[in-house]
């Protein structure tokens, strides 16, 4: 897949994007607003296993945020299951080095709308923590709509942490 955005490109995973993609995610400031799935630090390997995974899945719903021919992020979705099938939950993460010019709200913008074209979806949420409001304002810019808080619903590098609700509809 490829979608020119604004200030980005939104496409397919390449196994030569792992140094770049190690290089952006290897920041405590990056790691700390992400799942604990993503390693830190975060090495070329782990980049390329990573890689390696979203060149095989069968249909492809993460993406390389590209500013400049390199991987500088990484944007997708993933499927909800059972009752919230026709539901799913964006991820996002941008290389510090990107932060503020809008690129992340680009790409959430670009995959929500691309997701909303391509499948049977009622909703795409998001859960950034709530002591993140850049990340909070990159999903309002993007049309995404506030529903709520989840008070002490996340433990992230030993602090308990709300996470705050945000979705948008076709």
């Amino acid at each position: 897949m490829r979608i020119e955005a604004r200030g980005c490109v939104i496409r397919s995973f390449r196994p030569d994007d792992a140094p770049s993609l190690a290089a952006n995610a290897n920041h405590w400031a990056v790691w700390s607003q992400l799942r604990d799935s993503m390693p830190h630090p975060y090495t070329v390997e782990h980049a390329a296993a990573f890689i390696e995974v979203m060149l095989r899945q069968h249909q492809e719903t993460a993406f390389a945020v590209d500013v400049a021919g390199q991987a500088m992020g990484s944007v997708g979705i993933t499927f909800q299951t059972d009752i919230n099938r026709h539901t799913a939950e964006i991820g996002y993460w941008l290389g510090r080095p990107y932060w503020g010019n809008g690129i992340a709200t680009d790409a959430v913008r670009t995959v929500s709308a691309w997701a909303f074209d391509r499948f049977p979806l009622m909703r795409i949420f998001a859960v950034p923590f709530a002591d993140n409001p850049a990340s909070c304002r990159v999903l309002e810019k993007a049309g995404y709509v506030f529903e709520g808080c989840l008070r002490s619903s996340a433990v992230k590098d030993g602090r308990v942490k709300d996470q705050l609700v945000f979705a948008l509809l076709p």
